[in-house]
This record gives C-alpha cells, sequence and structure tokens, in this order.
C-alpha cells in the first residue's frame, strides 16, 4: 500500500468519524443558540475558504490569477447590487470564462 492509499484510508476513516460525532451529539447541544449560531455560518466560511484556495493556487505554487480576481470582483458588484445567490454565482463564472477564453 503506497502511501497515497494510506492518506487516503486516513481521510475517509476521519471524515466518517466527524460525521458520526455529529450525528451522536445530543439534542440539548445541538439546539443551543451558540451552536445554532456557529452552524449557521459554516457553509459561508467553507465556501469562502474554497474561494481563497481557489484564487492562490497556481498549479501547485502560490499565485493570483487575474481573471479570477476578476469574476470574484464582478460577483462582489452583483451581491452590492443585492441580486439572488445564483445570479451572483453565474456572473462570477462567465466573467471567468470570458477572460479566460479571450486571454
Amino acid at each position: 500500500m503506497t502511501g497515497l492509499w494510506v492518506a487516503l484510508v486516513v481521510a475517509a476513516v476521519g471524515s466518517y468519524l466527524t460525521k458520526l460525532a455529529g450525528l451522536s451529539l445530543p439534542e440539548s447541544v445541538l439546539a443551543h443558540p451558540r451552536v445554532q449560531r456557529v452552524a449557521a455560518f459554516l457553509p459561508v466560511a467553507m465556501l469562502a475558504a474554497l474561494v481563497a484556495v481557489q484564487l492562490a493556487d497556481g498549479g501547485g505554487r502560490y499565485a493570483v490569477d487575474w481573471r479570477v480576481l476578476a469574476g470574484v470582483a464582478a460577483a462582489v458588484v452583483a451581491l452590492l447590487m443585492r441580486r439572488g445567490f445564483l445570479v451572483v454565482f453565474l456572473t462570477a463564472i462567465a466573467v471567468t470564462a470570458l477572460l479566460r477564453l479571450l486571454t
């Protein structure tokens, strides 16, 4: 078994145990207002982390792709215009794809 397979199995078992721990929590913990408030922000934080990683990923090294930054800027403009999530998402995708096509 190579190191990659060991890492894959460890990640899979860790992911399963994390999910099992979430399901094993008593209802009193899940109903706590602080836990619910943190849980409401988790999807946003995870999405922001994914975007940040993609912004700085230059094929194995840290680099900022200006075309992705332009897409994020277009998304911010759409957010400021109070557009829906789907419109914001599609705006960022369209701008980034168009700039990648043109350059």
